[in-house]
């Protein structure tokens, strides 16, 4: 799940410091076989901007469930794979209509670490590129009818976590963002101008694939511009803790905490509650 070579100066991915849960609303495009999980289901989800074509993802909750808003959920450094499906799915039980935004586009997939840290290098160092890709996605969300006069939100994981504060940048109309374990870098600060809605990052204390430097820049251009974020740092937790893919074994930089993995996820759910209940 790195966001470039894991060396000290291309970081495993991005991920905003705040994490930003932008709700995003998207065009029914999908197509493609369907995978249920218990109530809730997941298709691909087909769209494209002028000659570029993308294949996320579209999950929802139960036909039976209340509709409470959108999620528009960002991958990490390997593009849309299960793991975007598994975390996805877990808004999508929370009542959330959730598209998985495709930023890569169609069809282009990393086929190892090195392969995932090129491509994931190329955005980070072309932020316009970046947000323009975010923004289609946020858009394909908000054209979703179900999701008319309801809060969005996005949510990101590394790479993706990154993606969703630079969402927020763009002045988008996101009533919050999630970034879990993202780079949290602050490449223009005078941008927090621009965050329109409430930003949360999780982060492993012990993360050490985003320098200090970079968390205090992200503190300072959020205290300077006001926005209403929270940063949550996990005592022993390093990158990628909310993925069952990156082992055990937190010397290598990256790893599976269940402990921040569980609590990341019960204040998520406490701050949607919130988010949701005064974005009404």
């Amino acid at each position: 799940m790195l966001f470039g070579a894991p060396t000290s100066d291309s970081r495993r991915c991005f991920a905003g410091r705040a994490a930003l849960v932008v709700f995003a609303v998207a065009t029914w495009g999908g197509q493609g076989r369907a995978a249920s999980s218990g109530s809730v289901n997941t298709v691909d989800f087909s769209y494209s901007k002028g000659k570029e074509s993308f294949q996320g993802l579209l999950s929802k909750p139960s036909e039976k469930a209340e509709v409470r808003g959108g999620v528009l959920v960002v991958h990490n450094w390997m593009g849309v794979t299960d793991e975007t499906k598994k975390q996805a799915e877990r808004f999508a039980s929370l009542g959330f209509v959730v598209v998985s935004a495709d930023i890569y586009g169609k069809g282009v997939r990393p086929k190892d670490a090195k392969a995932a840290g090129a491509l994931a290098g190329s955005f980070k160092s072309d932020r316009e590129l970046f947000r323009k890709r975010l923004l289609q996605g946020f858009e394909e969300l908000s054209k979703l009818p179900e999701l008319k006069d309801k809060p969005l939100f996005a949510a990101g994981y590394c790479f993706g976590g990154t993606g969703v504060v630079e969402l927020a940048r763009t002045g988008a109309p996101v009533a919050g963002v999630l970034s879990f374990h993202g780079g949290l870098d602050s490449p223009k600060p005078s941008d927090g101008a621009k965050i329109r809605g409430k930003v949360l990052a999780f982060h492993g204390a012990d993360d050490p694939f985003v320098p200090a430097a970079d968390l205090a820049a992200f503190e300072g251009e959020m205290a300077s511009n006001k926005v209403d974020w929270q940063l949550i740092k996990f005592g022993g937790a390093v990158h990628s803790f909310t993925d069952l893919g990156a082992g055990n074994d937190p010397s290598k930089g990256a790893a599976y905490d269940a402990k921040a993995d569980a609590r990341s996820w019960d204040m998520t759910r406490v701050m949607l509650d919130e988010w949701t209940k005064h974005s009404k």
